[in-house]
């Protein structure tokens, strides 16, 4: 077993509760209110904003220059053409970029992102890299999770689930969980112990940001 094979198994109970939770299921059977996925796209847009700088510090922490070109090289990817393809996202979702901009983060986008930064600032690059991995994993285990049970009719869902499931994206969190595996084999005494629970802090804020998504209508 890899250790991000470890570190997933270890937090499966938040993980199945993800993958069970009505937000999620309704995303894949298309019976989700609308309501409640406009607030997601907003919150999500305040995200990936914090979450860009998480990949800046993964540049400046990262020990070898292929790791920092690779988190350089996503940091300029999620502030550049994701954040602009998320607000053509909004857009057709009746949110204007003017709206995204005005967007307070929510307690549980506040809290997922205050732990990601301060564990980047404070933590070492084994934790770092833990942290950040139930996010890029996450969404690609349940896109093509819900890509394999078969697509929606709602058109937004549908577009969200392919996003996701795209070999792209699948390839992204092959490499964070290589990288994983990786920083746990350089990093020191205790080192596992301190990734499972960034991994498992981490995967919490996940199934919480779902959540208050779901409980936002």
């Amino acid at each position: 077993m890899t250790l991000a094979d470890e570190l997933r198994t270890a937090s499966a109970d938040v993980w199945d509760a993800q993958h069970a939770h009505p937000f999620v299921r309704g995303i894949g059977d298309g019976t989700l209110p609308e309501e409640p996925f406009r607030w997601y796209v907003r919150q999500d847009y305040r995200f990936l904003i914090d979450y860009g700088r998480l990949l800046a510090l993964g540049a400046a922490r990262a020990p070898r220059l292929e790791e920092m070109r690779r988190f350089a090289g996503l940091a300029q990817g999620v502030l550049e053409q994701e954040m602009a393809l998320h607000t053509g996202f909004a857009e057709r979702w009746g949110i204007t970029a003017a709206e995204l901009e005005a967007v307070t983060p929510a307690p549980a986008t506040a809290a997922y992102t205050d732990f990601l930064l301060r564990t980047a600032a404070l933590g070492d690059y084994a934790e770092l890299v833990a942290a950040l991995l139930p996010c890029m994993w996450g969404y690609a285990e349940i896109g093509e999770r819900l890509a394999r049970a078969g697509v929606p009719d709602h058109p937004g869902y549908a577009t969200w689930i392919a996003t996701y499931a795209d070999p792209e994206f699948q390839d992204l969190a092959v490499w964070a969980r290589g990288l994983a595996d990786l920083a746990g084999a350089d990093a020191g005494p205790g080192a596992r112990e301190r990734m499972h629970a960034a991994f498992r802090t981490s995967s919490e804020h996940e199934l919480a940001f779902w959540d208050a998504a779901w409980r936002s209508a």
